[in-house]
Parts: structure tokens; C-alpha cells; sequence
């Protein structure tokens, strides 16, 4: 079930007239009209199994004055967590399964990183500014909102369209708002601006952030030198973590009776965005985005349909903390600090100049049919194309004379169809039963090393034209054929007690990093890492797809008012085929005999079997009201396990157990918390990888707002007391010094060391609307 670029081109040519003539009939009755602002809605029945989990309003604008860090807002979410990154592109978990593990949507595109350290993720593409809703998924989801994934799923929207209320007014309304952090001296600012009739809006979106390095609680490290004479870090200062971002949407819907169309242009601009848990940084990414879509209330049901575009243009290179000059010319291997040279040659390189051009293209449709009264049944298909071209420039030394191709012409296809029946048996039973099929396709072209030859810098010992023939005789075409089926249900004991309890089976296929990267010499290994651990790794095209099968239910118990409640969930997800990695052996080209220790090796991909299992309890409840306002109390835990049970190893980047407890209080327009995070310690870790182990530790931090009519201020202190700690997902330190190599000298970053999380930090942020 391939298919090609010119049939989407093709289904989309046929779809936008029709698409086209709806929002001009739409504008053509365009009045003007007023100042009260209802919500777009179409009258359509409300999934309500699963719910998912809704980040509060409350607790979504107090995130975004806090962070500029989208994936960073599910941190209040449980069974949610992140893996540190880039300032504003961590990689989210649900339930120890991150990134490409879960699906995640952005404005109903399915978007994939264009990198090998996976620097720009979906949720990057989306500032906090301009969330409307995030939405996860992170126990059981349905197979309409799942697919390609193994673990839960995440929804972020933009604020829906704004229509003026008929007989009034056209509405113009706008948003400006600027927040600033002390430890990295972030700054943010964002801009909204809306023009809407009855019928017609536009709506403009922008956002720019600029932070600097950030400092940890205390020195964590012996050494000051970056590769670069006359740079220094502070031994308290984080390397590699400073930024620059500019992101830009633009939004016109229309709107008539039941029938809403809407267009999204979407760009992203970023000059910089360093990594302290990466070889190399990001240093520049232009992403370009095109997103139509549809929904329709017919007498039938609801139909919405998608159809989207996403161009990447991704440059990595050495950041301002990493050494940029190598080669004999520039001081050799063994010198602290490199000396600039020229030109070019086996004995000079500037840099490591490394592209990614990425295009995604996908349609998308669904029907949501209402059957009876009691009875939906929800059905639709998903079609996305993706092209990766991933290639190196010469820049001297090693990397000489000509072009390395470490993805040439990668594809990874993908066709689905789903359908699902939800039932409302009973007052007290719903029950929701769902199967989707999937068709991936991946295939990539030739590899090519820097050379075809020896290049004078023996690149046969570097192994790469062995390889690169080994991958070129191969057949790298692949068809996997996935299936997803989810059985849930839900049953009311009293309106004070639910229990929601469910099993999926869940298939995953491999991303293009996993499958075609083919060297393995170590420099270029070094270059393909999406987990942040100092590793290097090496793809295998034969890895098949991961199949889970997961066990899960919710026991709710909660006031009929909702003023308190609580939640217990524990899950049990068993992987077969599960995409690991072992220790690789260069030079028998074999998995190695002897496994290094506590040092930074290469690594292949390998298929193997693993166990997940937790635990999430959240509550809330109330304390007082008394005459200094109302106080509250919420919290949650989440513990995780997981297991390699081929090897018993643990499972790399999972979250140890977590806590947080917050006291709130409001009075006046004011909303203020106190908030304990409590974190233990990071013991069960994939020795395989040799992940570092982190301490456990607790922070406090104070947040508190308050809004005047169209005017909201947020002030806050996070990590009150200084406290010095490891982040347990963050990976190793490698932020800083001669990284693009892993011997043993004082100038390259020494394993051991976890990325430290930020020092004190005081925020302050402002909104005003008008």
C-alpha cells in the first residue's frame, strides 16, 4: 500500500476546490458584527472515554509565564514527564515511553524531527504563548487519536477561532505580553492580534525568546576551557544550554451555519538553540508550515478533514561553548584550546557542518457518526509522506574530501484506517471498542563516506567504505503492516466513583534515525544520538516493529461538585521487539564480546523485549476559607519501572519516582502556591549505555498572579533555595569543551557527569489584552 508523492498532491488538488468554494460561499455572507466572542463549537457528541487529561487554564497561564518551553508545561500532568534537550525543544514521556513513542499532534499535524539529535520535536513548533489547550493521553488511548506510537498521546492547539456575535460589531481585539527569568536571562515577548465578523476571522500569533546560559545550584565540574582560546565557563555555568527562537501563525477561518474552514501558515525561525547534552548544536532551523482544515456538522454526525504541509531546513554545527577548529593544524588532538587555521586540508577542519532538509505532507479524515442515542461509531483513515535528505560538507581533516551521506533519499510513509464504537450500555456502563491498521513504508539511497578512498587519513580504518557497501547491498526497502486495537470501559458506581479500565495493543514502527544511519566509526556514531546519553549509535535496517500490549485502570473517586477527588492509576505494558541498543564493536563489525564500563561507547539498535509498569495517583481538596482567602491542597505522584527482559538492564531515561504537592490560596484576584517537587533517586539505569545514576532531591518553589479586568501578572521563584541537582532524564554533560571525539584526554568531556538542573531562579511575566 505505498504511495506516492504525486497522489497526495493529486487527493489534495481535487480536495481544495471544494474546500475552496465552502469558505467563499461563507464570505460572501459576511456581516459586521460584534464584540461578544462566542466559542466555535460544532454540536457534535463528546468523546467521553477516554477523557484525557486537560491542562486546567489556571495552570496552563502560569506555566507559560514560568517557562518558554511548551513540552515543559506537562510536568503537572501524571504519568507525564520530560527529557531535558534544547531550552525549548524537550522531548515528553508518558508513562517511561518518550518522543516517537507517543504520538504527538500539533493543531492536528503529525510532525517529525528532522535531525539525528531529534533538536526540533513536534511541540517545539508551538510557543506556550499560543497554546489554546494541551491535551495528554498517557494510560489507555483510543485508535482514533492513537496510531504509529506505543505509548499515550499528545494534543496541542492553538486558541480555536473567534467570531463575532451576530448583529454587532466587527471585533478587534489583541494581546500583548513579556516575561523575564533571572538565571539565564530569558526574555520573552508575544504579540496577538484578531480582526473577526460573524462569519470571518484572522488572527495573527508571534513570539520571540532569547535566553543565556543557565547556572546549577553550585560547581559541578573541574574545568573552565570550551576548545576556544580566550572562552571560559563558570564551573556553576550549564554549557550549551543559551537560545534564540522567533515563531509566527497566521489564521484565517470562516465560518457558515454548521461549517467551519480554517487555514494556518505557521513559520518558525531559530538562529540558535545549544544543547548541553549533545555533540553538536543547533544553529539554525526554518520550518515552514501550510494546515488546512474542515469541520462540518452533518445530520448524520461530524466529518472533519486535514490536509497539511511542513518543510525543515536544519543546520547543526559547534556552538559558542564547543571547540570549532581540529586537525594537526589547529593544535592536535591533546590541546585544550584550538587555534584557527586555513584553508581547509587533511591536517584543518572548521567545524562540522551537518544538514537535514525534512518535508511532511499528510491527509487526514474523519467521520464521527452518531448510530442512536446511545451508540457513536467513529471511523477514518490518515495518510502521511515524509523525505529526509541528512548530509555532512567536507570541513577538513577526517571529514575531507567530499560529502558524507548519513540519510540519502530517506522515506517513511505511512497509510491508516481506524474505526471505533462507543456505547453508552447503561446509565452506569460505557464501553469503547476501536481497531486501526497501518501500512509503514521506509526506504532510503546509497550511503556515502567522506571519501570512497583512503583519503590519506585512513578512512578504511574508520570503516566507513566498509559499511557504507554493506548498506548499499542491502535492501533497505521496507513494508511493515501494524495493527492497533483498544478495548476500554467505564463504569459508574455513584456519582461519587468511577473505574475506568482498559487493554491496547499497540504497534510502532522504526523512525529514520533507528533504521538508516550506517557508519560506525565513532565520530560520525557520535553525531546520531536522540537520547542524550554521550553515546554514538548506529541504525539496522532489519529492526522490526515494536508491538505493546498494555493493561490499564483508573479508580476515580471525587465530590459531586468536584471540589475534591482523587485518582489512582496503575498500568502494566509488556513490549515485544522492543527497540534497544547494544554495545557495537567497530572493528569486527559485531556486537562487542566485552561491553565498556563507565565510559561512552557506540552502540546499534537492536530488537529485544522490555516491561513497563507504575503508578499514578493526583488529588485535590479543600482546606479553609478564613480571611485570608481559600486554601487548597494538590498533588501527585508517579512511580515507573522498566526493564529490559532480555537482559534485565533498565530501560534508558525513565523517570524515578516523583512527587508534587502544592498549597494554594486565592483572595482578591489573587492566585498564589506554595509547591514542594520531591524526586528520588535514579539507581535502576541502563548499565548497556552506561547511563548515570543521579541523586534524589526536593525543590520549593513559590508562584503567585493576579488579574485586573484585562491585565494579568505573574511573579514567581522556582528552586527557592539554590538547591544543586542532577536532572534524572537530562542525559550526560557534553555541553562544553572538544566534543566532536570521546578519548580519554582532560579536553574531552569525561563521562559521569549528568546535565544539572537551573540554580534560583526569579520570573516575572505580564499580559495585557485589548
Amino acid at each position: 500500500m505505498q504511495f506516492q508523492m504525486t497522489r497526495l498532491h493529486h487527493a489534495m488538488v481535487l480536495a481544495l476546490p471544494a474546500l475552496a468554494a465552502l469558505c467563499g460561499a461563507a464570505h460572501a455572507q459576511d456581516k459586521p458584527t460584534a464584540s461578544t466572542v462566542p466559542e466555535v463549537v460544532v454540536n457534535a457528541r463528546k468523546q467521553t472515554l477516554p477523557g484525557g487529561s486537560a491542562l486546567p487554564a489556571q495552570q496552563l497561564s502560569a506555566g507559560k509565564a514560568a517557562t518558554g518551553d511548551t513540552a515543559a508545561l506537562l510536568a503537572d500532568v501524571p504519568g507525564a514527564s520530560v527529557n531535558a534537550a534544547g531550552g525549548m525543544s524537550s522531548l515528553p514521556a508518558l508513562h517511561g515511553l518518550a518522543d516517537d513513542r507517543l504520538r504527538i499532534k500539533v493543531d492536528g499535524m503529525d510532525l517529525i524531527a528532522s535531525c539525528p539529535n531529534h533538536m526540533n520535536p513536534a511541540l517545539s513548533y508551538i510557543s506556550p504563548a499560543q497554546l489554546g489547550s494541551l491535551k495528554v493521553f498517557a494510560g489507555i488511548t483510543p485508535v482514533s487519536a492513537g496510531g504509529d506510537s506505543l505509548g499515550g498521546s499528545i494534543v496541542a492547539e492553538s486558541r480555536a477561532p473567534e467570531f463575532a456575535a451576530p448583529g454587532q460589531p466587527a471585533l478587534n481585539q489583541g494581546e500583548i505580553g513579556a516575561s523575564l527569568r533571572s538565571n539565564n536571562k530569558a526574555r520573552n515577548l508575544n504579540v496577538s492580534a484578531t480582526h473577526a465578523t460573524q462569519d470571518f476571522s484572522l488572527r495573527y500569533d508571534g513570539s520571540i525568546a532569547k535566553a543565556d546560559n543557565y547556572t546549577a545550584g553550585a560547581t559541578f565540574k573541574s574545568y573552565d576551557f570550551t576548545g576556544r582560546a580566550g572562552h571560559t565557563l563558570a564551573r556553576d555555568e550549564v554549557g550549551s544550554t543559551a537560545y534564540s527562537t522567533r515563531n509566527h501563525a497566521l489564521s484565517v477561518a470562516f465560518k457558515r451555519d454548521d461549517h467551519l474552514f480554517e487555514a494556518r501558515l505557521g513559520a518558525q525561525d531559530v538562529p540558535y538553540q545549544l544543547y548541553p547534552n549533545q555533540r553538536m548544536d543547533m544553529l539554525k532551523n526554518d520550518q515552514r508550515s501550510v494546515n488546512l482544515s474542515y469541520t462540518g456538522q452533518m445530520n448524520w454526525g461530524v466529518l472533519q478533514a486535514r490536509a497539511y504541509h511542513e518543510t525543515v531546513d536544519h543546520y547543526m554545527d559547534f556552538g559558542a561553548d564547543k571547540r570549532y577548529w581540529y586537525g594537526a593544524a589547529s593544535g592536535g588532538a591533546t590541546s585544550v584550546n584550538s587555534s584557527p587555521c586555513s584553508p581547509i586540508s587533511a591536517t584543518c577542519a572548521a567545524g562540522m557542518p551537518m544538514y537535514t532538509d525534512g518535508k511532511t505532507t499528510g491527509l487526514s479524515v474523519k467521520g464521527d457518526i452518531n448510530l442512536s442515542d446511545r451508540d457513536v461509531l467513529r471511523v477514518g483513515a490518515d495518510l502521511q509522506q515524509y523525505t529526509i535528505n541528512d548530509w555532512w560538507p567536507p570541513s577538513g581533516g577526517g571529514m575531507w574530501p567530499g560529502t558524507f551521506w548519513n540519510i540519502r533519499e530517506g522515506k517513511r510513509n505511512r497509510a491508516g484506517l481506524f474505526g471505533e464504537w462507543e456505547g453508552w450500555l447503561s446509565p452506569a456502563w460505557t464501553t469503547l471498542v476501536g481497531a486501526r491498521v497501518e501500512r509503514v513504508h521506509m526506504d532510503a539511497g546509497k550511503a556515502e563516506g567522506y571519501s570512497p578512498g583512503t583519503n590519506g587519513m585512513g578512512t578504511m580504518m574508520h570503516y566507513q567504505m566498509r559499511d557504507a557497501a554493506a548498506f548499499n547491498a542491502a535492501d533497505r526497502s521496507t513494508n511493515d503492516n501494524n495493527v492497533d486495537l483498544t478495548a476500554l470501559a467505564r463504569f459508574t458506581a455513584s456519582p461519587t466513583q468511577t473505574i475506568e479500565f482498559g487493554f491496547a495493543h499497540k504497534e510502532r514502527s522504526p523512525n529514520v534515525y533507528e533504521r538508516f544511519p550506517w557508519s560506525t566509526w565513532q565520530m560520525a556514531a557520535l553525531m546520531n544520538n536522540f537520547v542524550g546519553d554521550g553515546n554514538g549509535y548506529v541504525g539496522n535496517i532489519r529492526l522490526k516493529p515494536e508491538k505493546a500490549n498494555t493493561l490499564s485502570a483508573t479508580f476515580d473517586w471525587h465530590a459531586q461538585d468536584e471540589r475534591w477527588g482523587f485518582k489512582a492509576t496503575p498500568y502494566y505494558t509488556q513490549v515485544t521487539d522492543y527497540i534497544d541498543a547494544v554495545q557495537w564493536n567497530p572493528m569486527s563489525n559485531q556486537r562487542a564480546v566485552t561491553p565498556a564500563a563507565r565510559k561512552f561507547s557506540v552502540l546499534k539498535y537492536m530488537n529485544q523485549s522490555a516491561r513497563i509498569y507504575g503508578l499514578d495517583l493526583s488529588g485535590q481538596m479543600p482546606l479553609a476559607q478564613n480571611d485570608w482567602g481559600q486554601w487548597g491542597l494538590r498533588g501527585l505522584f508517579s512511580t515507573t519501572r522498566g526493564t529490559n527482559r532480555d537482559t534485565g538492564d533498565g530501560l534508558v531515561n525513565i523517570m524515578p519516582s516523583n512527587a508534587r504537592l502544592s498549597l494554594t490560596q486565592q483572595k482578591d484576584g489573587w492566585s498564589n502556591s506554595a509547591e514542594l517537587v520531591m524526586v528520588g533517586a535514579k539507581k535502576h539505569v541502563s548499565s548497556m549505555r552506561n547511563e548515570v545514576t543521579t541523586p534524589g532531591y526536593a525543590l520549593v518553589n513559590l508562584r503567585a498572579s493576579h488579574s485586573w479586568g484585562k491585565v494579568r501578572l505573574d511573579v514567581g521563584v522556582e528552586n527557592l533555595f539554590d538547591r544543586f541537582y542532577s536532572l534524572p532524564t537530562g542525559g550526560a554533560y557534553v555541553g562544553q569543551g572538544t566534543t566532536m571525539s570521546n578519548p580519554a584526554l582532560p579536553n574531552y568531556p569525561q563521562w559521569g557527569t549528568a546535565v544539572p538542573g537551573m540554580g534560583r531562579t526569579v520570573y516575572v511575566a505580564m499580559n495585557v489584552m485589548f
